[in-house]
């Protein structure tokens, strides 16, 4: 993963009717995802940084939901992979098949083509089939037999773990963690909102959610975040924030620099849907709990004191100072 050169920085109006659009897809999916507008603003805040997600909670609170509603507001395809440990890499990415009709051989997509590729309970695969998701999360294309194949874009990978029973899981490795952009819980609803749930205020299903806008004017949005302003002083925060994790004493293996760029380049998006054309300092405080958490290995002595990675983050975010912001 590597920077890019950023270009002008968008228009007062290109900003203002993005927000506008991203407002009503957020809440378009919050009509059947209930009380839980962060973690929907965090997820549109992927889709538009070109990341991917990890939602790591219990059976039953919507992480399925979530995504599908997603695909049905932009009108993009989606599938779901269920991982299992007899699930094969050519059962996710797709096979190449003699056709005796023509002859010749031809390519059998898997269902990781598509915009939005649910994949649920990604521990329960091998790590053999883990590993076959690295290249497309990363590269967006897939090598089936020495051919590369492009899946379509937008591409996001919504993949969910269950963190309590383990039994049969294979834990995924750093490798494919640091490919995620950020690591998120629904958690449970609230009182009130589950009570609105048993009333019946949730009747549709996702694929029934009127679509807001496509594929296409998402591509846009995903351009229109990469053009957003992110000041210096706010590179060399962001920076200060990962050397933090490197050199705390409860770390073992602090946040990679591909996780300062998932950083500021999801700190761009974020700000795009809060209608700025510039990130400021709260933007990157609010996203790197779930940006850098996941990427960090803790030492064995936290581990043992039940130290968890998000607390180190929170104690870093308090220790570094912050700049003053500068607006673009």
């Amino acid at each position: 993963m590597t920077p890019e050169t950023p270009t002008d920085p968008p228009g007062t109006e290109e900003i203002a009717a993005a927000a506008g659009l991203v407002g009503r897809l957020a809440r378009n999916v919050e009509s059947i995802v209930l009380g839980k507008p962060l973690v929907v603003r965090l997820t549109m805040t992927a889709l538009l940084a070109e990341g991917h997600v990890l939602l790591e909670d219990v059976p039953g609170v919507g992480k399925t939901t979530l995504a599908r509603a997603i695909a049905a507001s932009v009108q993009g395809q989606w599938r779901r992979i269920q991982f299992t440990p007899d699930l094969l890499p050519s059962d996710v990415t797709g096979v190449t098949i003699f056709n005796q009709a023509t002859r010749g051989f031809e390519f059998h997509p898997g269902p990781v083509f598509a915009n939005i590729v649910i994949a649920d309970e990604i521990n329960r695969a091998s790590p053999k089939t883990q590993s076959a998701l690295l290249e497309v999360m990363e590269e967006r294309t897939v090598t089936v037999d020495g051919v590369r194949h492009g899946v379509p874009r937008p591409f996001l990978v919504v993949a969910t773990q269950n963190p309590i029973e383990m039994d049969g899981t294979y834990r995924l490795p750093e490798a494919q963690l640091d490919r995620f952009l950020m690591k998120l819980a629904v958690g449970y609803p609230s009182e009130a909102v589950e009570i609105e749930v048993l009333r019946g205020a949730v009747t549709r299903s996702p694929e029934a959610l009127p679509a807001v806008t496509d594929t296409q004017v998402v591509a846009q949005l995903v351009a229109l975040a990469r053009r957003v302003h992110v000041a210096d002083p706010l590179y060399g925060y962001a920076v200060r924030l990962a050397n933090a994790t490197r050199s705390h004493p409860r770390v073992r293996i602090g946040v990679s620099p591909r996780g300062v760029i998932a950083l500021t380049r999801a700190a761009c998006a974020y700000a795009l849907t809060d209608g700025r054309g510039y990130v400021v300092p709260e933007d990157l405080k609010v996203l790197a709990e779930p940006v850098f958490a996941h990427r960090l290995v803790l030492s064995p002595d936290a581990q043992v004191r039940g130290v968890a990675p998000g607390d180190v983050v929170r104690e870093i975010l308090d220790a570094v100072a912050v700049p003053t912001p500068v607006a673009a």
